[in-house]
């Protein structure tokens, strides 16, 4: 008999370090009739990693674009009673990753949804930072044009508080140049490979 109550499980997974993720995290995971993930080769290899069951197991990827025939296989396996589990690469799933949508349609098909707390990205970043913490906006990856990039930034440098964004290595310069063209007077906190031996702020 299963420990846990039939549904969909958002678990938290490592961002890096593979010991972070919970007791919790990985005793639902083992007992997961179905995993639902970005990529599966991430997901397993994690699997593997933690030393958890692969076998017997429905494995699905997801993303909220060509999802219809994903969320109609999540809800057939919540129908019959099975545990579901949402994970992304790493961290905490629909932060900056898909699943909003697939939250919405589970929850309006009447099926329970669970949250498993763990590793998050932008908070581990925000307390290593020695910038203010009580008050902070996330905004994920800002747009692709430098005009949007710019006026998301100067909205949000008005409530005078944190802003915590993601941005890609390749993308480091392109940011400190637009801050620097664009804004006076401000304190940057930039932190790479969080949890990982090369971690640095």
């Amino acid at each position: 008999m299963k420990k846990f109550e039939k549904g969909l499980y958002i678990v938290s997974t490592p961002i890096g370090n593979r010991f972070d993720i919970t007791l919790r995290a990985t005793s639902i995971l083992n007992n997961s009739d179905v995993i639902v993930c970005e990529n599966t080769r991430v997901t397993k290899n994690l699997f593997k990693l933690l030393e958890l069951d692969l076998k017997n197991k429905i494995w699905l990827t997801y993303n909220d674009y060509k999802s219809e025939t994903r969320i109609n296989a999540v809800k057939k396996a919540l129908g019959l009673n099975k545990i579901v589990s949402l994970v992304s690469d790493a961290g905490t799933p629909l932060i900056s990753d898909p699943g909003y949508k697939l939250i919405n349609i589970v929850r309006e098909d009447g099926h329970k949804v669970f949250s498993i707390p763990g590793p998050c990205a932008a908070i581990s970043s925000l307390v290593v930072s020695g910038l203010k913490t009580d008050k902070f906006s996330f905004l994920g990856f800002l747009p692709k044009n430098k005009n949007k990039y710019i006026s998301v930034l100067r909205n949000y440098s008005s409530l005078k508080n944190t802003i915590i964004i993601y941005e890609k290595a390749t993308r480091l310069n392109f940011l400190l140049n637009t801050l620097l063209e664009n804004f006076s007077g401000f304190k940057l906190a930039i932190v790479k490979e969080l949890t990982k031996i090369y971690e640095e702020v």
